[in-house]
């Protein structure tokens, strides 16, 4: 694999992370549990939404003749390069911030790591979303800390979505040829070696939530390099997509 073809593969990675969680947490607009929730959950879909334009509109760039906008809504599910953990349906308000803590501490350390990227474009763009992804994790934390050491009702809930989302957690440390091509070219980190930290941050914040990770090391994985998708992803991208599917290069 050449560089450029690996560049763009861990550029998508990284917008679709962004485009797909976005989508996610934005279907809670107007439907979440209490008012400053229903704000807090949109802004934080904005801030994804916004950080995948930059990601997805560099690929296009080094692409040639392609927008963010046609990698966003002109792509079937197969060329998706998201994890599969932030496609999966929302559940319960419970599940959707365990979904978004687990997130945020990979991508806080992620973004840790490319500040100090060799590109000054991918650097650039980490500027920029890493100040947002800081306090996507303060609150989440925050939040899964109130609700796992909250009520008996709350705690079992959290647990729950504790118990359903961890397989997904392993796919965000796997490495393929993209990222040794990433890793010797200096532009970003292998993947594997941000586990040990996520960890540890993880485990802090749980422990304070009364909550217990579960055993076993299996993980879900696919998502990273367009394998496998679980069904809800083209689900969701038939809500996401349909008016530019319905009206090609529709402007206003």
């Amino acid at each position: 694999m050449d560089r450029d073809t690996a560049f763009v593969q861990f550029l998508l990675r990284m917008g679709d992370n962004d485009l797909v969680l976005g989508h996610r947490v934005s279907e809670w607009c107007g439907h979440a549990p209490v008012l400053e929730e229903d704000i807090a959950l949109a802004n934080t879909a904005l801030d994804l939404i916004g950080q995948t334009q930059m990601w997805l509109g560099l690929a296009g760039e080094i692409q040639g003749g392609k927008t963010a906008d046609d990698l966003a809504f002109l792509r079937d599910a197969w060329d998706f390069r998201n994890v599969l953990l932030v496609e999966v349906p929302n559940g319960d308000f419970g599940r959707t911030l365990m979904r978004q803590f687990l997130f945020d501490a990979w991508h806080s350390i992620m973004l840790g790591r490319l500040l100090n990227s060799t590109d000054d474009r991918v650097a650039a763009i980490t500027a920029k979303a890493s100040k947002e992804v800081a306090y996507h994790l303060e609150r989440s934390g925050d939040t899964v800390v109130g609700l796992g050491d909250g009520t008996a009702e709350s705690h079992a809930r959290m647990q729950s979505a504790l118990d359903y989302l961890w397989p997904y957690v392993g796919e965000m440390f796997t490495s393929d040829e993209v990222d040794v091509e990433m890793v010797a070219a200096g532009i970003a980190p292998n993947p594997a070696d941000l586990r040990a930290e996520f960890d540890a941050l993880v485990q802090r914040i749980l422990s304070e939530a009364t909550l217990t990770i579960p055993e076993g090391a299996f993980a879900h994985k696919g998502g990273r390099d367009g394998r496998m998708h679980t069904e809800h992803l083209g689900h969701l991208l038939t809500q996401m997509q349909w008016l530019q599917r319905a009206y090609p290069e529709a402007s206003w």
